[in-house]
């Protein structure tokens, strides 16, 4: 995400804030040697936390001709897939199984049979068993392409060839996950597959329902996939580019660096706006991390709080429009509306989020009575304004697919767009060698979503074939007795426990199949509300504990307590917990059943409501606060949040009387000790 060099945070403003340049320590108290080595810890931690807790960072290294070949293939599928949904019209069943057949040969050409455990891999190698496993399992895919309509007349009756080949396929395809998703989504498919045996079903009718129909393998994930996820991911890639992410970190710093605790703050404007590009909370917790977590600890923040702070923001930015994680987009074919339509009820929650989580940075830095950077280390708002052409890609795109424009020639239009502002600064202009290398990172970047998707299809085919979502549904409407709050609860245990370690795409799909229904079928919620529900609660996986995975990369840049620092990041969060459950009761924060007066209202209430929660955790409000005090503040907090008129009188009457409360409990204390 960062480049080696630009005109603000880079490495050399790294080294600023190593040496101490925030306020709080002498520069010259450093010797230079020092910096240099603390400098290169620093890198040498984020590229050890990358490969510990992101698996796509664990890659076979090829250079010389074999680089120069990959590289090329690589940009080469991403060209093929900009043609492909440009100007193809084949059948969905030839799509599918040959995206996943390419996607399956990049996978073995790229990503080793296990870690490299800290040992520099021998470059340009690949052993025999990856290149079998990587033509047959390709293999199965093609074979499907090339037999399609011979296939499709055997429907069920499908023959021994054909039920080994699908075994194969998905063998090999959960082989592709385990290298670069993990284990955790692969149990829960393992399980589901176990499941449509445990209940009769013969081989041959689960490999056909499995990887022969658009209800598994190639089902829906991977036909949004391989249409709109695809090009938004080379979007994305152009869009890093022109250099759009260390625009926002400037803009991030030139707005709150110099507030009190400003490096946190500018961790939570940062990765809310490079979230909008990132689909990988923890991705996106050790890039921006790596500036950020330092910076937030020279100014006084406790190691597990830092880590915390990035990795609650990082994980905020999966559900921050326009992309959110690429999940907007299976969510709009899932539910059946306009992209549009997601986004922009998805665009109140997520400032709130983001909102949440600052206002308790900001309390904690008061309360701690820490500084900021100082200005004159900082980028100057207006030295960037000249920039923000760097924004007009997206402010397309989203205005193209508002206005009626497909997602594909959208999200093509735009990445066009990035092309030519990339002209404007020499720094990031759009080289040959930067273009080949964009569509390369699009490729690369397809991958894990790709294989994500498809083990999410196996679970969504499981549940197809045996009616296990029925099941799910009469479970939970059974123990809940009809009562909406106690389903939510039942659905959000769910979503959790099914989401941990799971990526953002994946982990939608598998909600929207196995939980969603719960909501919709069960308890009659509006599909776009039950969805968004769901998707919420999967995605906060990612910092609860135990298997927190970005909260432990927070953890491990700032050298504190993994437990400590998911604790910190659930508790800094609690936004994304509360909000969902406010938007079930009442769909009007999404706006939907509402009107524009009582929209703006639930805003203003809203804001003020989320102050009065984070006052509340941090029990501090321009003062210390008492513990009874702090009860009533979240009470009424929540009671602001929930829209509706008695509530919010309710809940600003609270406010005002706990508030004046705590003022007479602090006088008196003061005259007490006096």
């Amino acid at each position: 995400m960062f480049r080696k060099k630009n005109d603000n945070i880079t490495k050399g403003d790294l080294r600023d804030i190593l040496e101490g340049n925030t306020g709080q320590v002498d520069p010259e108290s450093m010797e230079h040697s020092d910096l240099e080595r603390e400098e290169g810890d620093v890198m040498a931690d984020v590229d050890e936390v990358m490969k510990k807790y992101d698996r796509e960072a664990n890659i076979r290294v090829w250079n010389g001709v074999p680089g120069i070949v990959i590289k090329a293939m690589l940009a080469a599928f991403s060209v093929f897939m900009v043609w492909m949904n440009l100007f193809a019209v084949w059948d969905e069943r030839i799509r599918r199984p040959l995206f996943l057949g390419m996607v399956i040969l990049f996978v073995f050409i790229l990503f080793p049979i296990k870690k490299h455990g800290g040992k520099t891999p021998k470059p340009n190698t690949m052993p025999f068993y990856d290149i079998i496993l990587a033509i047959i399992g390709s293999g199965s895919f093609f074979y499907f392409v090339i037999n399609n309509k011979a296939i499709i007349n055997h429907a069920t009756r499908i023959n021994q060839v054909e039920v080994i080949l699908g075994v194969i396929g998905i063998l090999v395809l959960a082989e592709c996950c385990r290298r670069v998703t993990g284990i955790p989504i692969l149990v829960v498919a393992t399980l589901f597959v176990i499941y449509s045996f445990a209940q009769g079903n013969s081989l041959q009718k689960v490999v056909y329902n499995l990887f022969y129909t658009t209800t598994g393998v190639i089902g829906t994930p991977i036909g949004v996939c391989s249409t709109y996820i695809v090009l938004f991911i080379i979007f994305g890639a152009f869009l890093e580019a022109t250099g759009i992410s260390d625009f926002f970190i400037s803009c991030a710093n030139a707005i709150a660096g110099s507030a009190s605790g400003g490096p946190a703050k500018v961790a939570v404007i940062s990765s809310a706006l490079c979230g909008m590009v990132s689909g990988s909370s923890v991705g996106n917790t050790v890039t921006t991390g790596s500036v950020t977590i330092p910076m937030m600890k020279k100014t006084g923040y406790p190691g597990e709080f830092a880590g915390a702070v990035e990795a609650a923001a990082s994980t905020g930015g999966q559900i921050m429009p326009p992309i959110m994680g690429a999940a907007a987009f299976l969510m709009a074919e899932i539910v059946g509306v306009p992209y549009s339509t997601i986004i922009v009820r998805a665009v109140l929650p997520a400032i709130l989020y983001f909102t949440g989580i600052f206002l308790m940075v900001h309390f904690r830095a008061k309360k701690l009575g820490l500084k900021g950077i100082s200005r004159d280390q900082l980028p100057k708002f207006r030295g960037l304004l000249p920039k923000f052409y760097l924004l007009v890609p997206l402010v397309v795109l989203v205005y193209m697919i508002i206005q009626g424009f497909t997602m594909s020639r959208a999200a093509i239009f735009a990445t066009i767009l990035c092309i030519v502002v990339s002209m404007f600064n020499k720094e990031h202009r759009m080289s040959p060698a930067r273009f080949v290398n964009a569509l390369e990172a699009g490729a690369r970047n397809t991958i894990s979503i790709a294989v994500a998707c498809g083990i999410a299809g196996i679970i969504a085919g499981v549940v197809t074939m045996t009616g296990l979502g029925q099941i799910f549904i009469s479970a939970i409407v059974g123990v809940s007795n009809g009562h909406l709050l106690i389903a939510l609860v039942l659905t959000m245990i769910c979503c959790i426990l099914l989401g941990m370690g799971v990526p953002t795409t994946a982990n939608y799909i598998i909600m929207a199949t196995t939980t969603a229904p719960i909501l919709t079928v069960g308890m009659g919620l509006n599909p776009i509300v039950a969805n968004m529900f769901v998707f919420y609660f999967g995605i906060v996986a990612d910092i609860t504990p135990p298997v927190a995975l970005a909260a432990y990369a927070g953890s491990a840049i700032a050298k504190a307590n993994p437990m400590k620092t998911g604790v910190n990041a659930t508790r800094l969060a609690i936004a994304a917990f509360l909000i969902p459950y406010i938007f079930a009761m009442n769909p009007a924060m999404l706006l939907i059943d509402t009107t524009v007066g009582s929209f703006i209202l639930i805003i203003i209430t809203s804001f003020f409501g989320m102050i009065a929660i984070a006052a509340a955790l941090e029990g501090y409000f321009m003062e210390h606060l008492n513990p009874l005090v702090r009860i009533v503040l979240a009470a009424a907090g929540l009671m602001m949040m929930y829209p509706g008129t008695v509530t919010d009188i309710a809940g600003v009457v609270a406010v005002v009387a706990a508030l004046a409360v705590n003022k007479v409990i602090s006088g008196a204390n003061t005259r007490k000790h006096s």
